[in-house]
């Protein structure tokens, strides 16, 4: 009888526990993402990076979302090193983007190979990237993704990371930096070509640039910073139209 009796007891604790674990079960099911906020991004658009992560109904569920974060690699997305998925609540996440440092691209094999301050190829892609600059008269060889761009001199790379950081300071985007055989930089932006000379007072050049782009909008044509001297003994600079 007592035996009976406890494995009665063993049921109804089996039947209770299940009950139990099924209501867990379907409320945490019933719990969805709402609210998803977007930060470190600046290459994709929050709407782009959610349409990645969150494609489906399934993928917003949160318990999914909790568990395929935490047992699954993590999608793959260019020019993205990582990104965390960290809930902020059950029906609201966050998701923190670290995008991968790029500060120039060169052309190879009908590729655009991107590249970051040190040199290292980050990313190849079929297309253009805006706000990046082309960076052409480089000589390399093979190129190997995630490797560095096998080019004569390394301190070329210091160079190209100290133009674009000048060149975000002032806001200004340009479309490509080619180097000559002596390392001396052109610009091209839109149809104006600026040539800097050598790396030398950069940064009184770009502010001269800076200055004189408005002056010069609309027009096409070749403006000379070469012979730009930090005392201001230029008067001026030479602007060659284009015939």
């Amino acid at each position: 009888m007592r035996t009976e009796t406890q494995a009665g007891g063993k049921k109804r604790i089996v039947i209770v526990v299940t009950v139990v674990v099924l209501l867990v079960l379907i409320l945490c099911l019933s719990i969805n993402i709402r609210e998803i906020e977007i930060t470190g991004n600046e290459r994709y658009t929050s709407e782009q990076i959610e349409e990645i992560l969150f494609p489906d109904r399934l993928s917003r569920n949160s318990l999914y979302c909790y568990i395929r974060d935490k047992v699954r690699p993590h999608e793959s997305i260019p020019f993205v090193q990582e990104y965390r998925i960290v809930f902020r609540g059950p029906n609201r996440v966050e998701v923190l983007v670290y995008e991968k440092s790029v500060v120039g691209y060169v052309s190879y094999m009908s590729s655009y190979m991107y590249f970051d301050k040190d040199g290292i190829i980050v990313e190849s892609a079929n297309e253009k990237l805006s706000g990046i600059p082309w960076i052409t008269g480089l000589k390399f060889g093979q190129i190997v993704l995630y490797q560095k761009l096998p080019v004569e001199s390394d301190s070329i790379f210091e160079e190209i990371l100290n133009l674009t950081q000048i060149l975000s300071i002032y806001h200004l985007s340009v479309d490509k930096i080619q180097y000559s055989t002596y390392g001396e930089a052109t610009l091209y932006i839109g149809d104006i070509q600026v040539v800097l000379g050598s790396n030398e007072s950069l940064n009184g050049k770009i502010a001269e640039l800076s200055d004189m782009l408005p002056i010069l909008e609309g027009r096409k044509g070749t403006l000379y910073l070469d012979d730009y001297d930090d005392t201001g003994a230029s008067a001026g600079y030479a602007f060659k139209p284009e015939k």
